[in-house]
């Protein structure tokens, strides 16, 4: 899991990024880290109930998502608590009309 297109180009350069070093378990919802822009700090947070073990390759080259944001940017490994979560999210034709692409 990691941030889309859409929101890194939003967040600008990323600079920092903080991710749990163990497993950690998050509800719905919940921050599971943080990611920092040149001009903004923003929480991450879990759109499903799940635990997360954080991407060290993200937390060492936070470049990396601004660059491959679909690929070697993803930022942690989940594994969900409820596969019904799923039914929640957006697609991406929803998202895109959501922000406005």
């Amino acid at each position: 899991m990691g941030i889309t297109d859409y929101a890194q180009g939003e967040l600008g350069d990323v600079v920092f990024v903080e991710l749990p070093a163990r497993v950690v378990r998050s509800g719905q919802g919940e921050s599971f880290g943080t990611i920092e822009a040149v001009r903004r700090v923003r929480s991450l947070r879990s759109r499903v109930g799940s635990h997360h073990r954080g991407e060290r390759r993200s937390g060492r080259h936070p470049e990396i998502v601004n660059k491959d944001p679909y690929g070697k940017g993803w930022m942690v490994k989940i594994t969900l608590s409820n596969p019904a979560d799923l039914n929640a999210l957006m697609d991406s034709a929803a998202y895109q009309e959501t922000v406005g692409k």
